[in-house]
């Protein structure tokens, strides 16, 4: 099966070059246990290979043989602008890394949609005087979902996509956004996605979700990467585990291996340690 590298090499190794191609994976992390880190170092490090090879080579290293980078890597945000995304990554990453690897990433803004019917001013998410006016036109908050589906359809081909974040959608779930309206969204989407051919990546702040949400949302992607705080002692350490996953997790059970120890450097997100669970 072909694979599409995560940007975290010593992930991407363990798992055979990547995510399997067509793959919808939920990137569900406790506060700060490195989920966001995760997808920051996915985007700009797909997007480094694309504008800067030797620099891709110095962070990342060698592709596995399996592995075949994305024709095009897209940033989709509901409430955060492509400046504001680019200086959080900075807090993370080294500032090369940064603006290299966001200059070959699509940056998509729904926040027009998303704000429409809140009490957010208008003047605080939409700057042209066009946006402003359009905005009148629509009174249904499922916008966002149709426009964030019409933007996955015309890009998400063999493409990286990362999703920023459906804790924001869960926040906006009321009468006019229902939260069945986006677990059937994401069961299509996984099943688009096959098609495809590329990688989607969304990411939700677990600690906001009860079993029974989290279960849905896990029911209707392909794999399942939780980001956890572990304690021993007077220290805490952050976490990687491998809870579900369409073509990888029976890998990793062969090897005995589900959870991992990470850590955040310049490099983004890494695999400290790999921990081997019988």
């Amino acid at each position: 099966m072909e694979r599409m590298p995560l940007g975290v090499s010593r992930l991407d190794r363990t798992i055979g070059g990547g995510a399997p191609a067509g793959s919808v994976v939920l990137l569900a992390g406790e506060s700060g246990a490195g989920a966001r880190e995760f997808c920051y170092t996915c985007a700009a490090m797909n997007g480094l290979a694309r504008s800067d090879p030797e620099q891709f080579d110095l962070y990342y290293g060698d592709l596995g043989d399996r592995a075949t980078l994305p024709e095009e890597v897209h940033y989709v945000s509901f409430t955060d602008e492509r400046d504001a995304v680019h200086d959080e990554m900075g807090f993370v990453m080294d500032d090369e890394l940064v603006d290299s690897g966001l200059a070959a990433v699509d940056f998509f803004e729904l926040a027009a949609e998303y704000f429409q019917l809140t009490p957010v001013p208008t003047e605080w998410y939409a700057e042209r005087t066009a946006d402003i006016t359009a905005l009148g036109d629509r009174n249904d908050r499922s916008d966002v979902l149709e426009a964030l589906g019409t933007y996955l359809t015309e890009n998400a081909a063999n493409s990286l996509v990362v999703i920023d974040s459906v804790t924001d959608l869960i926040a906006a779930a009321d009468d006019r956004l229902d939260w069945s309206d986006l677990t059937v969204l994401l069961k299509g989407l996984a099943r688009a996605s096959h098609r495809w051919g590329g990688v989607i990546l969304l990411l939700v702040n677990s600690e906001l979700l009860g079993p029974t949400e989290l279960g849905r949302l896990k029911e209707a992607t392909d794999g399942t990467l939780l980001f956890e705080w572990e304690s021993g002692g007077s220290e805490r350490a952050r976490t990687l585990v491998v809870e579900q996953f369409r073509g990888v997790l029976s890998r990793l059970e062969d090897e005995d291996i589900v959870r991992f120890e990470t850590e955040i450097h310049d490099g983004g997100f890494d695999i400290s340690n790999v921990r081997k669970i019988r």
